[in-house]
């Protein structure tokens, strides 16, 4: 029984203090006891805690600009409010289902081409038993991941062009001799490979990791009972990997609706805008080069609304039909 409050309960059998720390009395004391304990663990995790409260909490003081004509010259409390007058504008304006419709189908086409092959990359690699050649491949994979997307998209703009190395292979079999960049249905295809060969290396890392915790006693047994190889991924390998592959498909969920516009930028042009200018590009043309912030905060609002809506969906859903879950 707690001397102070007289609860029967306390924290000692979860945290395994000496002293028990009364659940009544909150998780303050507790976060104290491991604060004490842990101290240099609290001061690796101050910075990453401090830069989202820094760039990414404090920021959305700013998301009420989406409901104001915002003017820098009055700032946020001067300008004048509008209610939702921007969203209504995004809603009904001429370009609203192009832009949803290609960033949700470049996004359906990363999950579906980029997420499965660094699962497959990784598994195939582990079935490798020469260290080295795995060490190797495994450079020569990560190595896109760290080149500026300045560079990637510049060598995609050499290899479409005219004469360029994928041109020359689109001729071989049939194709024109034209800047590929420039027709509408090739963009997506392109900019979704590009996106796969320079992620899909570092992508694995994390299966990898999975993959070194899964016990090598289940192979031995597997092994006894006559399993080939295939049957040992089949049987141990994916079913190991699977709460990984549940918790990072979640996560690419909560991100379909969103859609970086710096390589989009790079490698669009009015020519290909019909499937290429996706909710991104067209806020930065709208808000950065127009100047009209509080249309551009708004579509971000709405956008950010929606992927924590497909984030949440993809959870529940996940833990009725599995029990893995991210919470």
């Amino acid at each position: 029984m707690h001397p102070l409050c007289g609860h029967a309960l306390c924290m000692a059998a979860h945290f395994g203090l000496e002293e028990g720390v009364c659940v009544r009395n909150g998780k303050a004391e507790s976060y104290r006891v491991n604060i004490k304990r842990y101290p240099w663990l609290y001061a690796i995790a101050f910075p990453v805690v401090l830069f989202y409260v820094v760039y990414c909490y404090l920021p959305m003081y700013g998301v009420i600009i989406a409901f104001q004509n915002y003017s820098p010259a009055r700032g946020i409390l001067g300008s004048k409010w509008v209610g939702l007058k921007h969203f209504i504008s995004f809603f009904t304006g001429r370009y609203f289902f192009r832009l949803v419709s290609n960033t949700l189908l470049i996004n359906v086409k990363l999950l579906m081409f980029g997420f499965p092959l660094p699962i497959i990359f990784a598994i195939l690699l582990n079935e490798i038993h020469s260290s080295g050649f795995r060490r190797i491949t495994q450079t020569i994979t990560y190595m896109p991941h760290f080149v500026s997307s300045v560079v990637v998209c510049g060598l995609l703009k050499d290899f479409t062009k005219s004469g360029g190395l994928l041109t020359s292979i689109a001729m071989a079999f049939g194709g024109e001799n034209v800047n590929l960049l420039s027709k509408a249905k090739l963009f997506q295809p392109l900019f979704v490979g590009m996106n796969i060969w320079q992620q899909f290396g570092w992508d694995s890392i994390i299966f990898f990791a999975a993959m070194s915790s899964i016990d090598p006693v289940l192979y031995e047994a597997t092994r006894v009972d006559g399993a080939n190889r295939f049957q040992q991924v089949l049987h141990v390998t994916l079913p190991g990997l699977f709460p990984t592959i549940v918790v990072i498909l979640i996560l690419r969920i909560g991100r379909l609706m969103s859609l970086g516009w710096e390589q989009i930028v790079l490698l669009y042009s009015p020519l290909v805008y019909e499937t290429s200018d996706v909710i991104s590009t067209y806020v930065y043309r709208r808000g950065l080069l127009e100047f009209e912030y509080s249309f551009g905060t708004a579509v971000g609002l709405f956008n950010s609304l929606i992927n924590i809506i497909l984030l949440i969906s993809a959870n529940a859903l996940s833990r009725m039909v599995n029990e893995t879950s991210l919470w």
